[in-house]
């Protein structure tokens, strides 16, 4: 199922004030640089957790519905379902009433009657559901062990710019922090 981010975060999970006070930066010269590490670090972290960290709008495409009624969003965590359509054989979409689906915040699912649904009617991406997905619109809703390996590993980036081979390796201590938040799959 693919997933389609629509809005990216308003705010990081770390403040450059933040990174830079972890950093032990006191100049403004690099600012610039600490703010993209952050991001990526942000981004890095997402990925291996599959997890948005802060509130985030995404779209996931199907081509047909679960057969078990039962949909896994990924990432995770779903705070909302805020669209769902399923296009026919011309190619229109036609919404689909929200309360046929129940949100299920601490499994990050969505349930439905798959019987009850529309069938989409083109092939490929016939059926889409907007959703908002992650821990929150600030830095201290997200959990603190995900906090403190964007840290980390932005210091991990920033003290080994341009360095190739052992440091571009996950530092073990980000790798450890994370690792009860990772969604795996089967």
């Amino acid at each position: 199922m693919p997933s389609i981010l629509l809005t990216a975060p308003a705010a990081e999970p770390l403040s450059l004030d933040e990174a830079k006070a972890f950093l032990r930066v006191e100049h403004d010269a690099e600012d610039e640089t600490i703010a993209a590490l952050v991001a990526g670090a942000r981004i890095h972290i997402e990925a291996q957790t599959r997890r948005a960290l802060i509130t985030q709008a995404w779209r996931l495409t199907l081509d047909r519905w679960p057969d078990d009624g039962r949909l896994t969003v990924r990432p995770a965590p779903l705070r909302e379902l805020t669209a769902a359509r399923v296009y026919d054989f011309n190619n229109v979409a036609h919404a689909i009433d929200l309360q046929a689906f129940v949100s299920d915040m601490a499994a990050s699912a969505l349930s439905f009657v798959p019987w009850a649904m529309p069938a989409p009617g083109r092939l490929a991406a016939g059926i889409e559901l907007d959703v908002t997905l992650g821990y929150g619109d600030v830095a201290s809703d997200v959990p603190e062990p995900l906090r403190q390996a964007i840290r980390l590993l932005t210091a991990h980036w920033y003290d080994n710019r341009g360095v190739s081979g052992p440091a571009t390796v996950l530092p073990a201590t980000v790798s450890a922090l994370i690792a009860p938040y990772r969604m795996l799959s089967l």
